[in-house]
């Protein structure tokens, strides 16, 4: 195999330092299967590796960054996997302890990787990425907690995010009343709306005039991709019964609230963890992604495609929350 390129991210001073630059198959950490990587995708978690040594993402650098990956088999030691087969692979160390997906091959071990499903190609795959993955998973937990389309109004926090845009569309497509909520609502009314929601809310519509556990009673659940001091406000104002699915920290890791909400009103408050999510899950939830759980309007949640090259830019462009929707990163050319 001849020499091919990869996103080599150092701290360095204090810094992180990112270049493309070559590498041999010999680079690659070991793993049972060799990918050909045709796509990825930015994700908050990928900006922060690439912007911030004290983040905690990454505690060892150097690194090959990109928790996500598309691509095609090229070897393979596990005879479930074979050349030619069409694969995804998100989560567990990939571009966090393990080289990641922001290089043009990267070997993994055979136990990380699903074959793509019918109904998605490669590259829909990464528009759906470790982002689409976290919403799925939001909304596959919420409907285990009895949550359905007539049991009320669903919030969407983050909504100009990847999270966020992609619960708005997943719960749109399974029939649900959407309501978002994005501190960028000004600029992003239209895009919301087009990707299903209902109503579209400033943080400043959502947070309570005075604190307190229990308010009125505004939605039957939450997908809650943010965190931080608004989510015991959020809690204050489920349904009776009602599911939040929390998933990231970018709001902040605090949580100051009271037991209130869940003793009285019988609230659940449900962890997301796209890393270690079980792999018979994965199967089941990247199934989905390709049939009930698909965006309808899936091209609209694509902000920008960019390469190797680009990730610099893109890296800062998401921390300064000025990135909106799905960033994809075409790893292999010519396609």
């Amino acid at each position: 195999m001849e020499a091919f390129k990869a996103l080599w991210a150092e701290n360095i001073d204090a810094k992180v330092e990112t270049t493309v630059r070559p590498f041999k198959k010999e680079d690659l950490p070991d793993g049972e299967v060799l990918i050909e990587v045709h796509y990825s995708s930015v994700n908050y978690k990928d900006g922060l590796a690439g912007t911030n040594p004290k983040s905690g993402v990454i505690r060892n650098y150097p690194m090959i960054l990109g928790i996500d990956l598309s691509g095609v088999v090229v070897e393979s030691l596990d005879p479930a996997l074979q050349a030619g087969d069409k694969v995804i692979v998100t989560g567990y160390g990939l571009g966090v302890t393990h080289f990641g997906g922001f290089s043009e091959y990267a070997r993994v071990p055979a136990a990380w990787v699903v074959p793509l499903p019918e109904g998605l190609s490669l590259k829909e795959a990464m528009i759906i990425g470790t982002a689409g993955y976290t919403a799925a998973e939001s909304v596959d937990a919420l409907e285990q907690q009895g949550i359905r389309p007539q049991t009320g109004n669903v919030l969407v926090t983050g909504a100009s995010g990847g999270v966020g845009g992609m619960a708005i569309a997943m719960l749109k497509r399974l029939g649900y009343t959407v309501d978002a909520v994005s501190r960028k609502k000004a600029d992003c009314v239209d895009y919301l709306e087009k990707l299903g929601a209902e109503v579209v809310l400033h943080p400043d519509e959502v947070a309570l005039e005075k604190k307190r556990p229990l308010a009125q009673q505004r939605w039957s659940a939450i997908v809650d991709p943010v965190g931080g001091p608004m989510l015991p406000e959020l809690l204050a104002q489920l349904h009776y019964g009602g599911c939040l699915a929390l998933s990231g920290n970018a709001g902040g890791i605090a949580f100051e609230a009271t037991v209130l909400p869940f003793i009285l009103r019988g609230v659940k408050l449900v962890g997301i963890d796209s890393v270690s999510h079980p792999y018979a899950e994965r199967i089941k939830l990247w199934g989905r992604m390709a049939s009930d759980l698909k965006p309808e309007n899936l091209d609209l949640l694509v902000e920008q495609e960019i390469t190797l090259e680009d990730l610099p830019v893109a890296f800062e462009k998401i921390m300064d929350g000025k990135m909106h929707g799905r960033t994809l990163v075409k790893v292999k050319q010519g396609i």
